[in-house]
């Protein structure tokens, strides 16, 4: 019974692509900043090949000698650099146009058939901190029962509103229409709830967040699998990128910790096929926030973790660990995502440690669990096996 644990390390990029410049990310390492931090503790990844990858430059780390897994540094072939588009891609999805931004806020097309169908008005409009936007509009929110919209350099529509105010489930059925109206032309990659609490000048976002996606244009692997009769475990956010397409069982976590918990917790359960988890903390709490030493400490927790991961693998089972984007915690002219390449490690009973060196595309991880679970890949990329 063959097994695929697919954990993506949210951001966790290992330097600038080709084409950063473009996308305006000359420079940006998010392992090289990392590494700079006293709390950067990664032996585990050492061992696997983490530092063999080519072009990863760390501070003080030296390469493995005889490492135990196989590795390869991935480029991104879609015209993007967020959550959804690199999700995509590592399912077998090549993006030729990127989604929709919007660094002027949302035109008044959008805003005024959104007032008119949830019967509220507009606070923000513009690309924010999402910490940030509520201390500077709560207030204003709380008087007026206006929602809080704003975006990011990503292709997001962020919905803010107090519970107070407006009920978590009044705010996600929102959220679906503001899904239901970016269609087409304004198709962002995601619409997301962010309540908060809290009281003027100690405002605190919850838990609660929910992330409405649009759904994939083509056949992922997810739906491959599935059409085949494999199991698709979805933990964390990947039930939400994939709008729930593909997907057989599915549970939320509120971060890294409880990622972890419930991917161990699989990891006793029978069922063959894919267990594919995000782990969001490095991005939406470090990256985001130029946390070095935040980032460094949940890498260290992962690392440490990768021993009772390694210990319940069984016969079949491949664990392979990658990354969807980066997101840069050192680079000081911007908190957002960044375009990089990503890490690919892959570790089993049966895998050699080769080093596959640089990858044309994410979509090979696609290609490479669809081989290894003898299901014929109807999606972008090439088998590493």
């Amino acid at each position: 019974m063959k097994r695929v644990f697919l954990i993506v390390l949210d951001s966790f990029g290992i330097g600038e692509m080709e084409d950063a410049e473009a996308y305006g990310d000359k420079g940006t390492n998010t392992i090289g900043s990392v590494s700079t931090s006293k709390w950067f503790d990664i032996p585990n990844l050492k061992k696997m090949g983490l530092f063999n990858i080519d072009g990863v430059v760390c501070k003080n780390q030296e390469k493995e000698d005889n490492p135990i897994a196989a590795f390869a540094r991935m480029k991104e072939s879609s015209k993007g650099k967020d959550t959804t588009i690199g999700h995509w891609e590592i399912a077998g999805i090549i993006s030729e146009n990127p989604l929709p931004v919007y660094p002027d806020g949302f035109p008044n097309e959008v805003l005024n058939r959104f007032s008119k169908l949830t019967g509220r008005g507009v606070l923000c409009n513009k690309p924010y901190s999402g910490t940030k936007v509520i201390n500077d509009y709560g207030d204003q929110h709380l008087k007026t029962g206006d929602l809080i919209v704003y975006t990011s350099a990503d292709s997001v529509f962020q919905i803010a509103a107090h519970e107070d105010i407006v009920p978590v489930e009044k705010l996600y059925e929102y959220c679906r229409i503001a899904r239901d109206i970016l269609q087409g032309e304004h198709g962002v990659g995601r619409v997301i709830a962010r309540p908060f609490i809290g009281e003027a000048g100690n405002y605190t976002r919850t838990p609660k967040r929910h992330d409405f996606s649009l759904v994939p244009p083509k056949k992922t692997m997810l739906d491959v699998l599935k059409e085949n009769d494999k199991d698709v475990i979805a933990v964390g956010k990947i039930n939400d990128i994939f709008a729930g397409k593909g997907i057989t069982e599915f549970v939320y976590t509120k971060g890294n910790e409880e990622g972890i918990e419930k991917t161990l917790e699989y990891m006793d359960k029978d069922f063959e096929g894919l267990c594919f988890v995000n782990l969001v903390d490095y991005d939406m709490l470090y990256g985001h926030r130029n946390d070095i030493d935040g980032y460094a400490k949940a890498l260290a927790y992962f690392d440490s973790s990768l021993l009772k991961i390694m210990d319940k693998m069984r016969e079949e089972d491949l664990l392979i660990i990658t990354a969807d984007h980066g997101c840069d915690p050192g680079y000081i002219e911007s908190t957002d995502h960044s375009r990089e390449h990503t890490p690919f490690i892959m570790y089993g009973k049966n895998i050699k440690p080769v080093n596959y060196h640089t990858r044309d595309t994410f979509s090979d991880i696609a290609a490479t669990v669809l081989h290894y679970l003898n299901v014929d890949q109807e999606v972008s990329g090439t088998s590493m096996l």
